[in-house]
């Protein structure tokens, strides 16, 4: 994956909504970085958990410190993560490679991660509209996507809930991926 481009990262201020603030990473998020990886619920539709022990000798001192990513902090702890980053063009694509939107592929992808305790609760919708909208603004019109499994029901409401619109399936993982575009805020 490469950068977002021509942003400026991290942006100059938080990004606030309602009851959150994204905001980059710092060392007092290691703790929650460590247990999202390690979590098997939140490891279900992305690989798997990786071992706590691997973790907490791999995990750097600020993790996430990186263009694209924020952190989801509540009340002053970190509750998950998003990121938008390009998706790979190696990765399947368009014309008979499905999982693109372009012909070229770097179209930005959303991902994100929430620690068990923080679903349910509307903060993934909430978060991820913000990133949108800062998104939106930063590179007006580059269109942005997402992947998730069929199986996984949550991330399936969520994609519908921020107005991603379907282009494809496809097989991948072993998987049935459900694939698609975020038209932007104009047209949600």
């Amino acid at each position: 994956m490469t950068g977002l481009g021509p942003v400026a990262w991290p942006p100059p201020v938080p990004i606030r909504t309602e009851r959150l603030v994204l905001r980059e990473s710092e060392a007092r998020d290691r703790a929650e970085f460590i247990e999202l990886f390690a979590s098997p619920e939140v490891g279900t539709y992305v690989g798997g958990s990786r071992p706590r022990a691997e973790l907490e000798r791999a995990v750097p001192a600020v993790p996430g410190r990186r263009s694209g990513l924020f952190v989801i902090d509540l009340d002053g702890a970190m509750i998950g993560m998003i990121t938008l980053d390009r998706r790979d063009a190696g990765r399947p694509g368009r014309s008979g490679r499905p999982g693109h939107v372009r012909p070229e592929g770097g179209e930005a992808e959303l991902g994100y991660l929430f620690l068990p305790e923080a679903w349910g609760r509307g903060y993934a919708a909430e978060a991820c509209a913000a990133a949108l909208d800062w998104f939106a603004d930063a590179l007006p019109g580059e269109p942005v996507v997402l992947s998730t499994q069929t199986a996984n029901d949550r991330a399936m409401r969520l994609a519908a809930k921020l107005g991603f619109v379907e282009v494809e399936r496809f097989e991948e993982y072993g998987a049935e991926q459900w694939f698609g575009v975020w038209p932007g805020r104009a047209m949600t």
